[in-house]
């Protein structure tokens, strides 16, 4: 290839794969749905498993724990294990998940004003 060929390419605009987005970020932490309800009870305090599930209306076993699994590794809550039988397991947020109170505060003002 040529000199002129190459810079040739200079002129090609190139089309951004991803674009660098704080909200997108931020979706892309918390997750799905479900996430918003799992943060909003555990801003109670620590949860069980099944007080989860009690208290989050309609959602599926398989649709907490992929919830769970998500945010923990996300670093959102922190999963506790007990050796008993059966096993339990508690979660509580971590300093990470504490501080998306406040967007959560944020959207059920905008909630009240606009829905």
């Amino acid at each position: 290839m040529s000199l002129k060929e190459s810079n040739i390419d200079n002129y090609i605009p190139k089309i951004p794969k991803i674009i660098d987005c704080r909200i997108e970020k931020t979706l892309n932490v918390i997750g799905g749905k479900w996430s918003f309800y799992v943060i909003r009870e555990l801003f109670d305090g620590i949860k069980r498993f099944g007080e989860l599930q009690r208290q989050i209306n309609g959602v599926s076993p398989k649709a907490l724990t992929d919830t769970l699994r998500h945010l923990e590794v996300q670093g959102v809550l922190e999963r506790e294990a007990f050796a008993t039988v059966p096993v339990t397991v508690q979660y509580k947020l971590t300093p990470k998940g504490e501080d998306l109170h406040q967007i959560l505060i944020e959207m059920k003002l905008w909630a009240a004003k606009w829905a």
